[in-house]
């Protein structure tokens, strides 16, 4: 089976999340798997210091890239892996894995993949989504308080000291590497379309 990667960047709350989901609806679970940036982190559980504390999680040192490059080489391969699962409570790895089949369509998304040589490699296209900050900052917001058990304190603390200027000096530089690079909501649904159609053609 041939494996094709696509690489899904863009800041944190930039709209990739939504954009890998609706894609993999439209192609089916079948043919198309997501591999998350964010199961890659390192174990920080030893640095961490609280909410909105010192550890630098939008830094390109806090993630595995080369495990993530190396798995991304098995499933072209044929090879199942197994991915690790990242617990953002205790910031840890947790002992469980999550296995990972090989599809047709490998959807790899994430904010600093495209920084990565390493993930770069082994991308076979690239979408980047370059979105406003001030709605990134909301979305990310409502994601770490809902969901990650954050205070809307540390969060608004992370951004202003680590996201931002993370997302200026690596993330928004990495588009130059992306092959499709989206601004609003139109450029949104011809890029699905466009995807689609060419992932999978009638």
């Amino acid at each position: 089976m041939s494996v094709y990667i696509v690489g899904v960047a863009g800041g944190s709350g930039s709209g990739k999340t939504h954009f890998a989901l609706d894609l993999q609806r439209q192609l089916g679970r079948d043919n198309c798997t997501i591999i998350y940036q964010d199961n890659y982190y390192i174990d920080q559980s030893h640095r961490f210091d609280g909410d909105g504390g010192s550890v630098n999680f939008d830094h390109p040192s806090s993630l595995d890239f080369t495990l993530l490059a190396q798995d991304l080489q098995k499933l072209r391969k044929g090879l199942d892996v197994q991915i690790p699962i990242y617990d953002f409570k205790t910031h840890t790895r947790q002992k469980e894995t999550i296995l990972c089949k090989p599809t047709k369509i490998i959807l790899v998304d994430g904010i600093l993949i495209l920084n990565s040589m390493e993930v770069r490699c082994e991308l076979d296209e690239s979408i980047f989504f370059d979105t406003p900050e001030e709605l990134r900052f909301q979305r990310r917001l409502h994601r770490d308080v809902n969901e990650r058990g954050r205070t809307p304190e540390g969060v608004k603390k992370q951004f202003e000291l680590q996201v931002r200027p993370m997302h200026n000096q690596y993330v928004e530089p990495s588009k130059n590497f992306a092959n499709t690079v989206i601004k609003d909501l139109g450029e949104y649904s011809d890029a699905l379309q466009n995807f689609c159609q060419k992932l999978m053609p009638a």
